[in-house]
């Protein structure tokens, strides 16, 4: 199997340098310790009904491997584990996992937190029953070869959660000048609108990955109650996306 790579060293570095802060919910992670609650209820929601597992009891997710790629410090990681199931963390940036695995150790939980890449799993024969990829496709050299990689990495029957940006004037405003410009919750430079994907252009890109997408919701910033909820109708900025491998 012939596996090209997707990473792109620039993107990797800007991870890297704040890989000390993953945990400090008022840090440059702020954003996501903030849509963390919204991207667990999207995501436990979707593994449970795919799977038949009832939420409210004890380890849902026992039995199930889960891969989350772009796994940074394990924010999505630790919550899977705690659900019970069989977590690997890869991440493209190296000084991620050791944050990542001492967090986990200190948590009381097993994590498999690896240095390595979609391809490199791929290649190796690894399979999962579910693919967490969460705004890591954003960030890719080959948006289509990192998907099929992640394809790839699904055991027949397996589900993808795929979230990312939007890529229109809201997005700009929003992502760019509030989050990196204003607000300063991340570094300058941190996403690249060009780079930014419709959802159409997701749709497309993940059936060219050979999976098929079953429901797409938006991730919405409500800046007066200063929590985000999921959203039918509104994907303008951030959303989220399900596929299946048939």
């Amino acid at each position: 199997m012939t596996q090209t790579n997707t990473i792109d060293p620039a993107e990797v570095a800007k991870f890297e340098a704040m890989a000390a802060e993953w945990w400090d919910t008022e840090g440059k992670f702020k954003p996501l310790h903030l849509m963390n609650p919204c991207r667990l209820d999207y995501i436990t929601s979707q593994i449970a009904a795919e799977f038949d597992r009832d939420l409210t009891q004890p380890k849902a997710f026992a039995g199930l491997r889960i891969l989350d790629i772009g796994c940074g410090g394990g924010l999505l990681s630790e919550p899977m584990a705690r659900l019970g199931a069989d977590v690997v963390g890869a991440d493209a940036a190296p000084r991620n996992i050791p944050v990542a695995r001492l967090h986990a150790e200190q948590s009381g939980l097993v994590i498999d937190y690896r240095h390595t890449t979609a391809e490199d799993l791929a290649a190796a024969g690894e399979q999962f029953d579910v693919v967490l990829n969460m705004e890591v496709v954003e960030h890719v050299a080959d948006p289509q070869g990192y998907l099929t990689a992640c394809q790839q990495l699904l055991k027949p029957g397996g589900l993808m959660i795929c979230s990312t940006l939007n890529r229109n004037p809201k997005s700009f405003v929003m992502a760019i000048v509030g989050a990196e410009w204003v607000m300063r919750w991340l570094p300058k430079g941190t996403h690249d609108w060009a780079k930014f994907i419709t959802p159409d252009e997701l749709y497309a890109l993940i059936r060219g990955a050979g999976l098929e997408p079953v429901d797409r919701k938006g991730m919405v910033f409500n800046p007066l109650s200063w929590k985000w909820s999921l959203s039918a109708r509104d994907l303008s900025v951030n959303y989220v996306t399900a596929s299946v491998k048939r």
